[in-house]
């Protein structure tokens, strides 16, 4: 059995970090994804759809990610359930997500503080936790030159 979700889209608003009893970092925020085709109207539709981080991404995603920006999110979908105050069975579908990127940096998606990683950051158990993080972190931006040509030779093009 598989359960495995992709998506790209922009933030609604910013993230929410909170923490359970035990202390554990949890962020909950709602991506807005495009869907591929146009409704009657010629208008574009979109869903949207909420999305919980844990642990350490959860904190990574609360400090970098802002209402706007154009994010990818890996994960799984899950389904859960409770009695609300009215007595009343709610159902409540979100994406769990255990790997976000970051499309696009603070400065190109408008609204965002200071600088953060620019690709990408990962959770999900043993060492895999800040990889990404700290590898993104070192580098300077490959996309620094703004679209500017880059000087290539023919000899360095695999084909």
């Amino acid at each position: 059995m598989l359960n495995r979700v992709i998506l790209i889209g922009r933030l609604t608003k910013d993230p929410e970090l909170r923490y359970t009893p035990a202390g554990v970092a949890v962020t909950q925020f709602t991506l807005a994804v495009d869907r591929p085709f146009t409704s009657q109207g010629g208008e574009r539709e979109a869903d949207f759809i909420p999305v919980v981080t844990w642990r350490q991404l959860a904190e990574t995603c609360a400090n970098y990610l802002r209402k706007g920006r154009l994010t990818a999110v890996e994960g799984r979908i899950q389904v859960r359930n409770y009695e609300n105050n009215e007595g009343r069975r709610v159902y409540v579908t979100e994406v769990i997500a255990d790997n976000v990127r970051f499309l696009e940096s603070s400065r190109e998606g408008g609204s965002g503080g200071g600088q953060g990683p620019r690709e990408d950051s990962s959770s999900g158990g043993g060492n895999r936790g800040n990889n990404n993080y700290s590898r993104n972190n070192s580098n300077q931006d490959p996309f620094f030159d703004d679209g500017k040509p880059i000087d290539i030779s023919d000899d360095d093009l695999p084909f």
